[in-house]
């Protein structure tokens, strides 16, 4: 049974607020919150404030995220969500809202619009099809190009041209975007939301 360092409660716990980006941060293990699949063109997201999963929107495209995607907990990026994570080598459907590690592998940065976006890649932390891969780089050119094109190409028929990959970098910047994004959350977004 998966249990979380918390009193017993009656109501539902907003794992977002509740649990450390890191599970353990000596072998490069997040806590993320799945928001969407792989294969789907359906966009959902936690709900910062309630913790709920909502339908953000259906995609503009035919282009399906070629990834699970989630959030990081006690984080929050430029862009005033979250920092994201990109779920990679995913083999089985995971379910939106569920809690899973993954294992840090790299970072992608990110324009969206002009907005800082960047993206956490990940593995499956338990999955041992994922035990040899400790860079992005091992994912491979082809990966790198359709992640690319996925990012550049999702909003074109709503905003074209807006989205543009910065690129990927080593577990080192990731680790340190997180710490970065840790820090934001804990001096711009709580202050707001606390009595």
């Amino acid at each position: 049974m998966a249990n979380i360092d918390h009193a017993p409660s009656k109501y539902m716990l907003n794992l977002l607020h509740t649990l450390p980006a890191f599970a353990d941060e000596a072998s490069l293990r997040l806590h993320a919150i799945v928001e969407t699949n792989t294969h789907t063109i359906n966009k959902y997201e936690i709900i910062t404030e309630s913790g709920q999963l909502k339908l953000d929107r259906v995609g503009f495209s035919s282009l399906s995220y070629p990834f699970a995607y989630g959030a990081i907990p006690m984080t929050w990026d430029l862009d005033g969500d979250p920092l994201d994570v990109e779920i990679v080598g995913v083999t089985e459907a995971l379910i939106p809202g569920s809690l899973v590690e993954v294992r840090i592998i790299g970072l992608m940065k990110f324009d969206d619009g002009g907005e800082v976006d960047d993206k956490v890649i990940g593995v499956l932390a338990d999955d041992k099809r994922m035990d040899h891969i400790t860079s992005y780089h091992e994912l491979g050119e082809y990966w790198e190009k359709e992640t690319t094109y996925f990012w550049e190409h999702y909003k074109d028929l709503k905003k074209p041209g807006t989205c543009h990959v910065q690129g990927f970098f080593d577990v080192d910047e990731a680790v340190r975007i997180i710490h970065e994004c840790r820090e934001r959350y804990i001096t711009e977004y709580l202050p707001k939301f606390q009595d």
